[in-house]
């Protein structure tokens, strides 16, 4: 596991995602891409076990610190791509990022299927996100 300022990195659990990563050039967003995928794990963890467990608190807090401050250098150019994603079967009416990171504790994933909901719309954005970034480069 590598560094990025101070943080670990995680390797992506979505393998679409990290075969679009692996062509990027940028640190910061490989950072945020191993942050959200890590994020997303927990979320789908604790939605299927129906309990948060105290690390999944810890590491719900962890990650959503380093997220919310990172999110903004992001959110821009995210935007456009989530807009255009579905979710629900609808087209977006609000950001998917900031629904989930909204959240106060792990445990709040318990049983939400609208947490679930908003993850595939975020991960959507993400890849766009990824192949745009890589065709500038």
């Amino acid at each position: 596991m590598g560094r990025v300022s101070g943080a670990p990195i995680i390797k992506s659990v979505n393998p679409f995602t990290k075969a679009l990563a692996s062509r990027l050039r940028s640190r910061r967003l490989k950072a945020f891409i191993a942050r959200w995928d890590a994020l997303e794990a927990l979320v789908v963890r604790v939605y299927r076990s129906g309990v948060a467990t105290p690390e999944d608190e810890r590491q719900f807090v962890a990650l959503k610190a380093w997220l919310v401050r990172h999110y903004p250098e992001w959110q821009t150019p995210l935007e456009p791509h989530w807009r255009a994603a579905l979710r629900a079967g609808q087209p977006c009416a609000d950001d998917p990022f900031r629904y989930v990171l909204a959240a106060t504790r792990a445990a709040t994933f318990c049983g939400s299927w609208a947490h679930m909901q908003a993850l595939p719309a975020a991960r959507e954005a993400l890849n766009r996100l990824i192949l745009d970034e890589s065709a500038s480069q």
